[in-house]
């Protein structure tokens, strides 16, 4: 048995354990990889070779990058900024929304645009009274058409880049893939603005991400925070050092709500006030500022009320709903409104549905309270172990903060890294590390966050299949299959080989992921270029367009499958505008590729 014909065995079983989807597909590129080692088709170092190249290494840094526009909010202020402007009209709504999702999935890959707008989306179709299944798959064409507008969109770009080079030694251009991207941007667009009313289903989902945008108000309103409260430090000259908390003369309309002690905790009743404790009141601010003169006091802080929103929910604080948990160790703690716990500052206390801010309250399983303090302190709730938090403070952020504090470090980075792309003064692989590089040393994501931004099972699935790649073009299968390729055509010239590979292209993207697909068809797409005198960059474009025009199903890219939810939709609503939308990109492909770059 040839060479050719193991390799072609090897990526049929390979397609066939993608088809069958019963496996990670990491873990079918590794037992591929495996595969052409033990089959003698690639040496030991050639099957784990895959995982140093640098298309590898620059597709990991592209997660970091995004990530870091991602977490600062930059993605979550662009979302805003449309709604506030596009209107509520249908078809302005949906030109801004997709016109949106193309560029930022330039900017974060299409699974970031899809995941950081369908909040928004959802948002948008609420307030225009639209139903939110005719906008989420054209958010998800729109953000496959737009990976195509820059090299860093798609790891597709990175893949079809990279072939191009080590077939002539010349790469496309950072911005060269925009000639195509920009006509197919508009070309889905223009498909959903005419036939998407009538091929999207019109129905409401079961459950919708959530809506924060009225979230301070609702928070305000369910803690009584009209009032709030001030937290008032005892000095060494202060009169009621030595008093009780029931002895301290206060105004009318002032009440002390308790006193904190300088080491954390909750002052009891029959306690005196020491130097450094802080006392919390609430009520007429003219009654407190007599207090804090008669008394010899420093304000410490001041209240948080629907009138202070900025202060409650900044850029660099927020607040956080917390459930106490069963069997968890505050359950018998003392707390009441104004006091500090662990970084936060409690603000309300609810009990069987009653406020219970302005008590002393000795905590029990399932109390809620209301807390504030900075993002990385209320972030880290999610983590404790004795409280629920209610709503992911991540989320709440990105929705209700216009440009996180670090929006502008990660803008800077960004441009810096596509300036280095762009100008070709270092590779693309170097050039993303740099910007990798950058958002950890600029404190825009942490070490660890970097680490878990980046998808492993992209980076491995790429890094296993590259060897199949290979195997595909040294072993003459890639040869044997654009031979047969070209038997079918026949002598149609430049556009029917552009066609035929569109369609080959197409049919395994549904099934497979794009990045697998272009893979495996890429050494293909080399030896019929070779074969039949087209030129390769018009060739490989082609595979790049026919690589991303995954419509037709659900599965056939994370951004399809992201919308599914949200949108209400069933495995057969996608096909139909999927096909229109399809249509559209053959003809846009198979006419401009020829012009643009000459076969």
């Amino acid at each position: 048995m040839s060479d050719a014909t193991v390799s072609l065995l090897v990526l049929a079983g390979c397609v066939g354990l993608f088809i069958w989807n019963r496996l990670s597909v990491s873990v079918v590129a590794l037992l591929t990889a495996l595969a052409l080692y033990f089959t003698g088709l690639v040496t030991a170092a050639e099957a784990v070779g895959g995982f140093g190249d640098p298309v590898v290494v620059f597709i990991a840094s592209l997660f970091v990058l995004s990530e870091g526009l991602e977490s600062s909010g930059v993605t979550a202020w662009a979302g805003q900024q449309l709604i506030a402007r596009a209107g509520t009209g249908r078809g302005r709504l949906l030109v801004a929304l997709m016109g949106l999702s193309a560029v930022m999935a330039a900017l974060v890959t299409p699974n970031g645009a899809a995941a950081a707008l369908i909040p928004i989306v959802v948002v948008a179709a609420r307030r225009s009274r639209q139903s939110t299944s005719q906008m989420l798959i054209p958010l998800a064409f729109a953000a496959s058409a737009g990976a195509l507008l820059v090299l860093s969109g798609s790891t597709v770009n990175v893949i079809v880049s990279d072939a191009l080079d080590q077939a002539t030694g010349e790469r496309f251009g950072f911005f060269e893939f925009g000639l195509m991207g920009v006509p197919l941007v508009l070309a889905t667009i223009g498909v959903a603005l005419v036939a998407g009313r009538r091929l999207l289903p019109d129905r409401s989902p079961t459950s919708l991400p959530a809506d924060y945008s009225a979230h301070i108000d609702t928070l305000v309103d369910h803690y009584s925070l009209d009032a709030g409260f001030f937290r008032l430090t005892v000095d060494a000259g202060s009169d009621v050092v030595g008093l009780r908390r029931d002895q301290v003369s206060v105004p009318d309309r002032v009440v002390l709500i308790g006193v904190q002690r300088a080491d954390g905790l909750p002052a009891d009743e029959a306690d005196v006030l020491r130097v450094g404790d802080v006392v919390v009141v609430s009520g007429d601010s003219v009654g407190i500022a007599n207090l804090v003169e008669d008394h010899a006091l420093t304000v410490a802080t001041t209240p948080l009320t629907r009138s202070t929103r900025e202060a409650l929910l900044g850029r660099e604080v927020g607040v956080g709903e917390v459930v106490v948990r069963p069997r968890s160790r505050l359950i018998g703690e003392v707390v009441f409104a104004g006091v500090v716990r662990g970084g936060v500052t409690i603000l309300g206390v609810r009990r069987l549905g009653k406020d219970r801010g302005g008590d002393h309250l000795s905590l029990a399983e399932g109390d809620s309270l209301l807390v504030h303090g900075p993002w990385p302190v209320v972030e880290a709730l999610e983590a404790d172990d004795d409280v629920l938090i209610v709503d992911n403070p991540e989320l709440v952020r990105r929705q209700t903060v216009a440009l996180g504090p670090k929006a502008w470090r990660a803008i800077v980075v960004l441009v810096a890294t596509v300036a280095l792309l762009a100008s070709g003064v270092v590779p693309p692989a170097i050039a993303g590390l740099v910007g990798a590089a950058a958002m950890v040393i600029t404190g825009v994501v942490g070490v660890a966050h970097a680490y878990r931004a980046v998808s492993w099972e992209t980076v491995v699935l790429v890094g296993g299949l590259i060897p199949l790649s290979t195997a595909i073009a040294s072993s003459g299968a890639a040869d044997l299959v654009a031979g047969w390729v070209l038997q079918v055509i026949g002598d149609g010239g430049p556009r029917v080989v552009l066609a035929a590979l569109f369609v080959l292209t197409l049919l395994l993207g549904q099934v497979v992921s794009n990045t697998a697909t272009v893979l495996i068809v890429a050494p293909i797409a080399v030896a019929i270029a070779g074969e039949s005198g087209v030129a390769l960059a018009p060739v490989l474009m082609l595979v790049a367009v026919a690589g991303a025009a995954s419509f037709l199903t659900p599965i056939a890219t994370p951004a399809n499958m992201m919308v599914m939810g949200p949108g209400g939709y069933t495995f057969s609503d996608y096909w139909k505008l999927g096909l229109a939308t399809t249509l559209a990109w053959f003809a846009v492909a198979v006419l401009l590729i020829p012009v643009i770059w000459p076969t």
